[in-house]
């Protein structure tokens, strides 16, 4: 009766977690504080911290809010664009429209700028009112508090006016197009920031992918499959040869070879035997085993690596913390210069007095909407971001930018990045009385049908020789051990020089050798007899030394990152000339590197190619993915090199640091004119010179400083990153 209950309850788990697994990951029931992603909770809700509503840690690959977002943009673009006509036209001394029916000047003109603005500032900007309200009533201002306050000041003043023109006092005027215009290019910012997020879920639900759907349970009557998101500790899953792994584990009975390249970045498979741990999502290359569940869901190791990705993707650019910090001071500041704008007006302004201090007031929160500063970064990123692609470095974000201009230490993965990547075989040793050439023949024979990465890596070097390869008979493969097979008459053993031992053949010769190597090692024997040793190394790129000395001519401290062994970490960080590297290193690890030495003060950057660097460059203040890498090395990273050149690293530190002064240098104009603008739309130049800050002056300050951000930009376009 127990046995039976358990069988059903089992079943009931299985059904109901099958469902889950159609529509959800186990990721997906986690939540997490856009302004705080260190926090996790397993329901919706709101952040302790700052009362924000929680957001699933992985963003739905429901795109409807990129959808929303889209119409809402375009369709404040499409009405934006007459506003500003109608609204500059007369500032320019450019004549109004007009027809002998209809002309669009004066009266008309601002009723058709309020009637066009009013959709994009209400309905359009409907999400940005959403944060900014939000924002308000949580007592944590940002840069959202600041547009929200702006906007609707200057539309509300401007309703006003045209309701009731008689209180237009001192050259006063009409904001629609200003609200029109802010609106428009916040829209557009939280649009590019929604395409952002659904592209970095897409590919973390990819990585989701990596563990197969269905796992094979062993059980006293047989093997059964079961939806891989029911399994529990303990349970004995069976795993074929080419299959996933569904969970963590350990293996219990067999012995294979497993290519965990998408958890460690290492080309070599390996191998495992009874007593060995493995992982979810990793390949069997080769042999059946069992395996005994240890961790499933949340608690695999590719869960933690995805939920390490999520949680750093999320986090603050330090742009954007300092935009938010100084929001939480400077509106509370606008808003008491306003107030005290106002009070002083009341008591010492000119009739009517009432009218004169409202505008006076408003003006300065009008003149304090970031405006002026809209302008400054995007048109030097829109010519930098250009200038960086024509050199084959893709920039994401402006974030990356400013992060990748003040590194100082940078991390680069050994496999991939620094290596090709892939096995290939080096050096032939013969021993007795065979050659190298007849060893290759026979090798690549006795390896043509195995998909092992170094079994093709022999097959190539003998077609790259202009060997005819024959055909083997009698092929048996040994999971992670070796093979066995007869090529022209000659009987062949491959693999670990266990394996060859193991079957009586004397392996002294190899012992010299054997012990030396650092890359991978195939041993041979021919005959029962000891033949050769095959050399397998990851090739170091051509241009990985050069890059190594530009980098520190550039005064960034370099350090390698790898989960090979320490004696091929040490062999390729001596010829690269690379004082410090780190090896035998888990994606975790490595990301813990990355908080060990931001704790230390380090602006950090991390360059790599694969699913196991995903965390270290989601956690590093900047991060550059070689473009032939994984999608969610790309996703996670802020620059991306299209090109598989490690000269586009050094490139790439050089645009940025350029880049970025000249975003300083537009800055300082833009906010020059809110410097200088506050304290005259304050009213302080009128007692002595009875000027008042009028729309006027306020659009041709405005102009002036957009054209030299303009000009300052285009000095860009000359820059070579080579130099």
């Amino acid at each position: 009766m127990s046995d039976c209950c358990n069988h059903n309850q089992r079943a009931h788990d299985q059904h109901g977690l099958a469902i889950a697994s159609e529509t959800s990951a186990p990721e997906d029931s986690l939540f997490t504080c856009p302004m705080h992603p260190e926090i996790l909770k397993e329901a919706p809700g709101d952040c302790p911290k700052c009362g924000m509503a929680l957001e699933p840690l992985i963003p739905s690959d429901d795109n409807s809010e990129l959808r929303s977002l889209a119409r809402r943009f375009w369709l404040s673009v499409i009405l934006s664009l007459p506003v500003v006509i109608l609204a500059m036209t007369p500032m320019l001394g450019m004549t109004p429209l007009h027809s002998p029916f209809i002309s669009l000047s004066g009266p008309l003109s601002d009723w058709l700028q309020c009637l066009l603005s009013l959709p994009v500032v209400l309905w359009c900007g409907a999400p940005i009112w959403a944060k900014g309200m939000r924002s308000f009533g949580s007592g944590h201002l940002n840069m959202f508090s600041l547009i929200v306050l702006g906007t609707g000041t200057a539309f509300l003043y401007s309703v006003v006016l045209l309701l009731f023109p008689s209180l237009v006092t001192h050259g006063s005027d009409l904001y629609f197009e200003a609200s029109a215009v802010i609106m428009t290019l916040v829209l557009m910012g939280q649009w590019l920031e929604a395409q952002g997020r659904l592209k970095a879920g897409t590919a973390l639900r990819e990585l989701l992918n990596l563990t197969p759907p269905i796992a094979r349970l062993v059980e006293p009557t047989g093997d059964r499959e079961v939806p891989a998101d029911s399994l529990r500790p303990h349970d004995r899953v069976r795993i074929l040869p080419g299959e996933k792994l569904p969970s963590d584990g350990k293996v219990i009975e067999g012995w294979s070879a497993i290519d965990e390249s998408m958890l460690t970045g290492e080309p070599m498979p390996v191998e495992k035997s009874i007593g060995t741990m493995v992982s979810a999502g990793t390949l069997n290359t080769s042999g059946s085993f069992i395996m005994s569940v240890t961790r499933t869901g949340t608690e695999t190791a590719l869960s933690r690596i995805i939920q390490l990705v999520a949680q750093a993707q999320r986090s603050q650019a330090p742009i954007q913390q300092l935009a938010d910090r100084v929001a939480a001071v400077f509106v509370p500041l606008v808003l008491l210069i306003s107030i005290v704008t106002f009070t002083v007006w009341m008591l010492a302004g000119p009739q009517p007095r009432f009218f004169a201090a409202i505008t006076a007031a408003v003006s300065v929160i009008m003149i304090a909407c970031p405006c002026a500063l809209g302008l400054a970064t995007p048109m030097a990123l829109i010519v930098g971001i250009g200038r960086a692609s024509s050199h084959g470095i893709l920039v994401r974000s402006a974030e990356a930018l400013q992060r990748l201009a003040t590194v100082n230490l940078i991390a680069l993965d050994k496999t991939g990045t620094l290596t090709e990547g892939k096995p290939s075989l080096v050096a032939i040793h013969a021993f007795n009385t065979f050659d190298e050439h007849r060893l290759l023949k026979l090798a690549a024979g006795a390896e043509l049908g195995s998909e092992h990465p170094l079994a093709r890596s022999i097959v190539t070097h003998a077609h790259q020789h202009q060997i005819e390869v024959p055909e083997a008979t009698l092929f048996q493969s040994f999971a992670g051990a070796g093979i066995e097979a007869v090529v022209e008459k000659e009987r062949i053993l491959m693999g670990t020089t266990k394996f060859l031992a193991e079957r009586g053949i004397d392996t002294t010769l190899f012992g010299p050798l054997n012990s030396n190597i650092s890359g991978g090692l195939v041993a041979m024997a021919v005959n029962e007899m000891a033949a050769g040793l095959f050399i397998f190394q990851d090739m170091i790129r051509p241009s990985a030394k050069k890059v190594i000395g530009e980098l520190r001519d550039l005064g960034v401290r370099v350090v390698m990152l790898t989960g090979d062994r320490t004696s091929t970490a040490e062999a390729v960080a001596k010829e690269l000339g690379i004082p410090e590297y780190r090896a035998g290193l888990s994606p975790e690890a490595k990301a813990r590197e990355f908080v060990q030495w931001k704790a230390q003060g380090f602006c950090t950057a991390m360059a790599g190619d694969g699913i196991n660097d995903s965390p270290s460059l989601a956690l590093a203040d900047a991060s550059i993915a070689i473009g032939a890498g994984s999608d969610i090395a790309k996703e996670t990273a802020g620059i991306i090199l299209l090109r598989p050149s490690l000269e586009g690293i050094v490139n790439s530190i050089r645009l940025s640091r350029r880049i970025m002064t000249i975003i300083q240098e537009n800055l300082i104009f833009a906010f020059a004119y809110n410097i200088l603008g506050i304290p005259i739309a304050a009213g302080v130049l009128y007692p002595f010179f009875g000027i008042l800050l009028s729309p006027m002056i306020a659009a041709a300050a405005m102009s002036l400083s957009s054209v030299s951000v303009i000009a300052n930009s285009l000095r860009l376009r000359r820059i070579n990153p080579n130099r």
